[in-house]
């Protein structure tokens, strides 16, 4: 009776376990909708949980399908099941073990307007074959809106150089392909020139590229044109630029000179003045001792 009851609650427990790891309790979350360059690349952010213990990657199998036709692929580990249109364009950044499905699709072109589908499969260790439990996430896809415009470069803090003093200009533009950012480059870089890049994460499926340009003009560098070029992946190239103003630092040496020389000349005829003064006085004494003296 005893071994009974250990039996049953040993059931139990296990049916817990099971029911928690392959039960309703599967999630992810979806960026909803992101825009994408055409020609470029986009990443999709993808995020998936579970209750219970850690499952290897081993153990998952990531899929990307349509909404509405779920054997539709765009991503598969086997790609000889992926859709024609999309085979060697798609694959999985993020690892599955770490709840990360992200995917990536590269050279976007004008159809890959989704929606785009999760779904997630539990690979039986022994065989490597899919088991029974999968969980397809079709009421979080994702959508892309195909951007044909050029994106825009900024260029900040436009400004008046200042002849001799130190200059910085950044040049940024937002990009959704973190594994490809855009390369930025300007017209000028010279020997002492600096320039530093940064990339951001501005929020999800967005990022952010900025080259920042810092330099002493020279008078030479008035009224030169500066730009910064963004090559996106599949060589797509995108400009900003604008006109350089510099300001040249302000000469008073055609106001101190002429001065340091007045003055120079005020003090010499002052001491010449009081040297006479004082030898006319020594002079008129000495005349009137004499006068004295007769």
């Amino acid at each position: 009776m005893e071994k009974d009851r250990k039996m049953i609650i040993f059931l139990l427990f296990l049916a817990g376990i099971c029911s928690s790891v392959l039960g309703e309790e599967w999630t992810a979350d979806v960026v909803k909708s992101i825009d994408a360059l055409v020609g470029s690349c986009v990443v999709l952010p993808c995020t998936v949980s579970h209750p219970g213990t850690y499952l290897s990657t081993s153990r998952l199998r990531g899929i990307w399908h349509r909404k509405d036709k779920w054997e539709e692929f765009f991503y598969h580990d086997d790609s000889t099941k992926i859709l024609d249109s999309f085979k060697g364009r798609t694959r999985l950044l993020g690892n599955l073990g770490q709840n990360n499905c992200t995917l990536e699709i590269v050279d976007v072109k004008d159809h890959d307007n989704g929606p785009f589908c999760f779904r997630i499969e539990l690979v039986r260790k022994d065989t490597d074959q899919p088991s029974k439990e999968k969980f397809s996430f079709v009421e979080k896809c994702a959508d892309i809106t195909m951007i044909h415009d050029k994106p825009q470069l900024n260029l900040s803090p436009i400004k008046t150089a200042t002849q001799g003093k130190p200059y910085t200009l950044t040049c940024s533009v937002h990009h959704t392909c973190p594994s490809h950012p855009p390369q930025i480059k300007w017209n000028r870089e010279r020997k002492d020139d600096n320039i530093t890049e940064v990339h951001k994460h501005i929020h999800s499926g967005i990022w952010e590229a900025e080259s920042i340009l810092s330099f002493v003009p020279e008078e030479k560098d008035d009224e030169s044109e500066l730009t910064c070029t963004a090559t996106f992946s599949a060589g797509i190239k995108y400009e900003a630029k604008f006109t350089l103003n510099v300001k040249r630092q302000q000469n008073y040496n055609h106001i101190i000179i002429p001065a340091v020389a007045v003055t120079a000349t005020a003090v010499i005829f002052g001491l010449f003045c009081v040297l006479m003064v004082k030898k006319y006085n020594m002079w008129n004494r000495m005349s009137r001792l004499s006068l004295l003296q007769k």
